[in-house]
């Protein structure tokens, strides 16, 4: 092969590896493009249907009842993987509510109840706003429980002037639970794992997996669901007008129908939505009054461009999703939440 030949085997090696980067990069701005064009796309879609979707952008000419939505967990985290809200925003249902106190056409309440429960912080939280609500304005508060409106979600209702329950509604579930603690200790053992904790006491790790709770650590833990579980049913006790030793008998942790609520002076009424608004309406002669609907809509332009998106949740093995399975109910607070979900 000659000098030549070397010359022009140089030259095709680098013009073919700068066709490749050529490529790649055309393929790499088709790929931007696209992307560029959904977004640019969903952002009309937002944008277009925005005055349809978020009812927050209505103002009521005149008198009206308030509707607010607690739908799913009662917690101040319900953000997804992608970082968009979701479900029950706490301190927007706070901030209305706020907003409802100091607006003199804002003629009565109506807490539309769809949840497992909740955190322990966040439904008192909700529950001492509505109290604050009806101690200013001296109007009607009502709760209508939907599906669900179990634990944290009776907690929020307790302090209600009426609650109606949907026929196949399930609530009750009064009680406290810290979740599932996991001694995984001897399974570590059986595999010659050994651990070790530093701490700066022999209950700053209480709970922790890697070694059996004390009988002191477990008297540590349910004196508090016991003093939680004590200020829950003094609630529903004072709200529904009921003896505490009732109160506390058919305070067990178990579910209840809405009949069997109803049997136990637990609900006011079984019916449908528009049966609470129909109550309210007749009950404090505000049929003149505007029913307006008020439902959290994230303002964000990723949170517009993303929920009209059907994007996937973020990949993970099925070993990662137990571990993390584990992790959240270890780390979860003493909470009002339905033992469905625990």
């Amino acid at each position: 092969m000659t000098e030549h030949d070397h010359d022009v085997e140089r030259y095709y090696s680098v013009d073919s590896t700068a066709a490749v980067q050529q490529k790649r990069k055309r393929g790499w701005l088709v790929w931007l493009l696209i992307v560029a064009g959904i977004l640019v796309l969903a952002l009309l879609v937002a944008t277009l249907g925005r005055n349809y979707l978020n009812k927050d952008t209505y103002s009521p000419k005149g008198p009206y009842i308030g509707v607010l939505f607690v739908e799913g967990s009662i917690t101040s985290s319900n953000i997804d993987s992608w970082g968009i809200p979701f479900g029950y925003q706490h301190q927007f249902t706070l901030a209305k509510i706020d907003s409802l106190i100091d607006d003199s056409d804002n003629k009565g309440l109506i807490l539309y109840v769809d949840s497992p429960g909740g955190g322990i912080y966040e439904s008192d939280e909700l529950y001492l706003k509505l109290v604050e609500y009806k101690e200013l304005t001296g109007r009607p508060v009502y709760s209508y429980m939907g599906s669900m409106a179990a634990s944290g979600g009776y907690y929020v209702s307790a302090p209600a002037d009426k609650i109606i329950a949907n026929r196949n509604c399930w609530t009750g579930s009064i009680g406290v639970t810290i979740g599932t603690i996991v001694d995984i200790s001897g399974f570590l053992e059986r595999y010659g794992i050994k651990s070790v904790t530093i701490t700066s006491g022999e209950n700053k790790a209480i709970g922790g997996m890697m070694e059996p709770m004390t009988e002191e650590q477990i008297a540590i833990l349910q004196a508090l669901v016991d003093e939680a579980y004590e200020q829950f049913v003094t609630i529903v006790a004072e709200e529904r007008g009921i003896d505490l030793a009732y109160a506390k008998e058919i305070s067990d942790g178990r579910i209840y129908t809405a009949s069997q609520a109803l049997a136990l002076g637990l609900i006011d009424g079984i019916g449908q939505y528009d049966d609470a608004i129909d109550d309210m309406q007749v009950a404090y002669d505000l049929t003149d009054s505007e029913v307006v609907e008020f439902h959290y809509r994230s303002n964000s332009l990723l949170g517009r461009l993303l929920s009209n998106m059907d994007l996937p949740t973020l990949p993970g093995s099925e070993a990662s999703a137990v571990l993390s399975l584990i992790e959240d109910d270890m780390d979860f607070p003493i909470s009002y939440l339905s033992p469905l979900l625990d």
